[in-house]
């Protein structure tokens, strides 16, 4: 019966596991698409707009902010780069509460599990 609650509370281990590999997600994009707001600087000095659309696969969604905003090149870069950081903030918070929540509901269910199991243990005793 020991076994049974072991692999009940594995589970929470194993939920870990795999959230702790979806955490650093939002960072890891904002890090790559930082490097791409550099790319855009450096290319950026004959035709923004050529260095833009090169770059579009690398800069999703900034792409569009960037050839949508007036002014120089290095302040729409400078505000599209704190909008980035800010959105991939709320999503590193979203995803960190979603996985809080997962650990936690696993948690239980876990527990649930093998108190069920020793309970249906000691009723056939």
């Amino acid at each position: 019966m020991g076994g049974f609650l072991a692999v009940a509370f594995a589970m929470v281990g194993l939920i870990g596991l795999v959230a702790s590999y979806a955490a650093p997600l939002p960072l890891e994009r904002a890090m790559a698409r930082d490097a791409a707001l550099d790319a855009v600087l450096e290319q950026g000095g004959g035709d923004p707009a050529a260095a833009i659309e090169a770059l579009r696969p690398r800069l999703a969604e900034s792409a569009d902010a960037l050839l949508a905003a007036g002014g120089d090149l290095a302040g729409r870069v400078a505000r599209e780069r704190a909008a980035m950081h800010a959105r991939l903030r709320a999503e590193a918070d979203a995803t960190g509460t979603r996985l809080r929540w997962l650990i936690s509901i696993v948690t239980v269910m876990a527990a649930a599990f093998g108190i069920a199991l020793q309970g249906f243990g000691r009723e056939r005793v």
